[in-house]
């Protein structure tokens, strides 16, 4: 997104939008599938242009692992720890009915906020934000909107998708939490298909928290898979200085697949969705580690990414693979001083095998999703 030197205005249409994908359904249960349902209307659901409960409130949303090897555009999760924060004030100075993002911000050097605009008709907060604000019929008062960027862009750990994911989730808490998760979900996925792609399974976890299965997109249906907690977990992300954008990253994908790989992968993904319900962090980390159509066209451009994903196996992790489309590589541990470990050879094997400087985080899974972090009445 380009650079734009002032806060721009956006205005909210009083008639809901029509969205791409209707009746959105989802589940929260470990093992019980959802069937899609149409879900209440708005007129029913939600009170038209409601009173503002909180004159601000700041939200975070955390960053997200899509994929996970042969899960492409279907299964993601949340880490903890990692995320975009947005705060949301209703402002006197600001048109009724409309968004205005009056600051980007970042303590990342690897942020590179310089590239995001304030313009929110194009900038990935103030799309899914103006999404809210129409599903709600916001009229009255306009809200200004400030970006605070924990992640770095073209991460592979859903940056827009965090950001969008704060956004939705601050407008409808401001005005009394009216939708639903499933319509803050269509909300964030408005901006994911301007911005990178209509796919969810970075802005369902970052919205739901845990793992997430998107089992359909039209009409959109959503999983949410428990993963056991008595179980541990632990993912070492390891991020290198290099932007690897989605849109380039898809470009490299094969239209068509020959039946031998789409077999391998559908049963390493079913084993994957088995392995997060039993909580077997090795069958977890094995699959993660078998995808045979989507890692072998984008690990190439990733420099040093072979050599990476062989020292985390090395150094003991049960698997590793590509985090969304990278460049971040994400292993697999159950211990997290293993996990310290695994990290600090990955890092190294970017260096050596790409040239490749590169950070390190252990991060446990975020079981939450985007919430509240802070509000203020007056």
């Amino acid at each position: 997104m380009a650079a734009a030197a002032a806060a721009t205005n956006t205005s909210v249409s009083t008639n809901h939008h029509r969205f791409r994908h209707q009746n959105p359904s989802f589940c929260r249960f470990s093992t019980i599938p959802c069937s899609s349902h149409p879900s209440n209307t708005l007129a029913t659901a939600v009170v038209a242009d409601p009173t503002p409960v909180f004159r601000s409130v700041k939200s975070f949303a955390p960053a997200t692992i899509a994929n996970l090897g042969p899960g492409f555009d279907f299964l993601g999760c949340a880490v903890d720890g990692l995320g975009d924060t947005v705060t949301l004030s209703v402002d006197p100075s600001i048109p009724p009915g409309t968004l205005s993002i009056s600051a980007i911000t970042s303590n990342n050097p690897a942020a590179a906020i310089s590239k995001l605009t304030r313009n929110p008709d194009s900038n990935c907060a103030g799309i899914a934000a103006a999404a809210a604000m129409r599903m709600l019929d916001i009229r009255s008062v306009g809200l200004s909107l400030h970006l605070h960027k924990g992640l770095p862009l073209g991460s592979g750990l859903g940056s827009s998708a965090a950001s969008a994911a704060a956004a939705a989730v601050a407008v409808n808490a401001l005005f009394g939490g009216h939708l639903p998760p499933a319509d803050l979900v269509l909300a964030g996925l408005e901006s994911e298909e301007k911005v990178s792609g209509y796919h969810a399974d970075n802005v369902a976890p970052s919205l739901m928290g845990g793992f997430v299965l998107i089992r359909s997109y039209e009409p959109l249906d959503l999983i949410r898979l428990e993963f056991p907690k008595d179980k541990e977990l632990f993912f070492v992300l390891v991020s290198p200085e290099f932007e690897a954008p989605t849109k380039k990253m898809r470009a490299a994908l094969p239209e068509m697949v020959n039946r031998k790989d789409h077999v391998a992968n559908s049963s390493q993904a079913a084993a994957l969705v088995a392995s997060i319900l039993q909580g077997n962090v090795r069958v977890l980390g094995s699959a993660l580690s078998s995808d045979g159509i989507v890692e072998p066209k984008r690990a190439p451009l990733i420099p040093g990414m072979i050599d990476v994903k062989k020292a985390a196996m090395e150094a003991g992790a049960f698997g590793c693979t590509i985090s969304g489309s990278g460049p971040t590589v994400v292993a697999i541990v159950d211990d997290e001083e293993n996990g310290k470990e695994v990290g600090k050879m990955m890092v190294e094997a970017f260096f050596i095998g790409g040239g490749l400087k590169a950070g390190a985080v252990v991060a446990r899974l975020d079981r939450v999703g985007a919430r509240v972090i802070n509000s203020f009445a007056d």
